[in-house]
């Protein structure tokens, strides 16, 4: 680790399991203190935090529904509250309708769920956090967890491709309302092998072998793979990027120029 992120100050949304806990630690291994989201994985954020702490970092714990704009404020209100600032917001919080297995099982009940934590969920929290690293310090950096289903869509769950479009929106707007001072950029990572994609049915049939077949480096990253380029895009590294869409899913999905 190289300290990009020394005395910076990191709040990392879903952080108590899968990508969101190696995204904080990994944050933390350069030099960031963070703030440890959570909404039902208390156990979880909490055993996230203490390895933070053991990494010489300070760690803080915060429950509450992306979702519901009461919960984000007060989110905020205890963030800035604990540290003083926040300098890098990832909003990694997102769901895939893991449990649908085709396009002809879609509910209004999936679409709301699906829209309510990917599109609205990452809007509210780029809109507060945004606004009080515009007005309080005129600085930030904000990464937006999206996905490569914006390039080819998805058949078995097409509200989960929306949601993913919606988030490359936001990401745009939000780049352009808070510039100079905020950059907001999104990561597209493709499959990774986390908890919840390994217990799903059909990774567990013959897709997790379909994807291997097309991807040209050859192999499922872990968590951990994908997360260097979240700290490019927290880091000075990436000073001069704002309103990007960065793929990350091993050739699976190239596009063109």
């Amino acid at each position: 680790m190289s300290g990009k992120l020394e005395g910076r100050i990191a709040l990392v949304t879903g952080a108590g399991t899968g990508l969101g806990s190696a995204i904080a630690e990994a944050l933390a291994g350069e030099g960031a203190d963070v703030v440890v989201h959570y909404r039902s994985s208390a156990a979880g954020a909490e055993e996230v935090a203490e390895r933070i702490r053991r990494l010489g970092r300070r760690a803080a714990t915060v429950r509450g529904d992306i979702g519901v704009s009461d919960d984000v404020r007060r989110m905020a209100d205890e963030a800035f509250g604990a540290f003083g600032r926040v300098d890098v917001l990832v909003n990694n919080v997102g769901d895939m309708a893991a449990n649908q297995m085709s396009w002809r099982e879609l509910t209004p009940e999936a679409i709301d769920h699906t829209l309510d934590v990917d599109v609205k969920g990452t809007m509210l929290m780029t809109h507060e956090f945004g606004r009080r690293m515009l007005d309080d310090q005129q600085s930030g950096a904000i990464v937006n967890i999206g996905s490569r289903v914006v390039v080819e869509g998805s058949p078995r769950a097409p509200q989960y491709a929306a949601a993913k479009y919606a988030i490359i929106g936001i990401t745009k707007s939000y780049a352009h309302a808070l510039a100079p001072h905020v950059r907001v950029n999104t990561l597209g990572p493709g499959f990774v092998e986390t908890p919840a994609l390994l217990a799903r049915e059909d990774w567990r049939s013959g897709r997790r072998e379909a994807v291997l077949a097309r991807t040209p480096l050859g192999r499922i990253p872990q968590a951990a793979d994908v997360v260097p380029p979240i700290v490019f895009l927290a880091s000075d590294d990436s000073r001069h990027i704002t309103g990007a869409f960065l793929v990350c899913d091993g050739g699976h999905s190239m596009i063109g120029a």
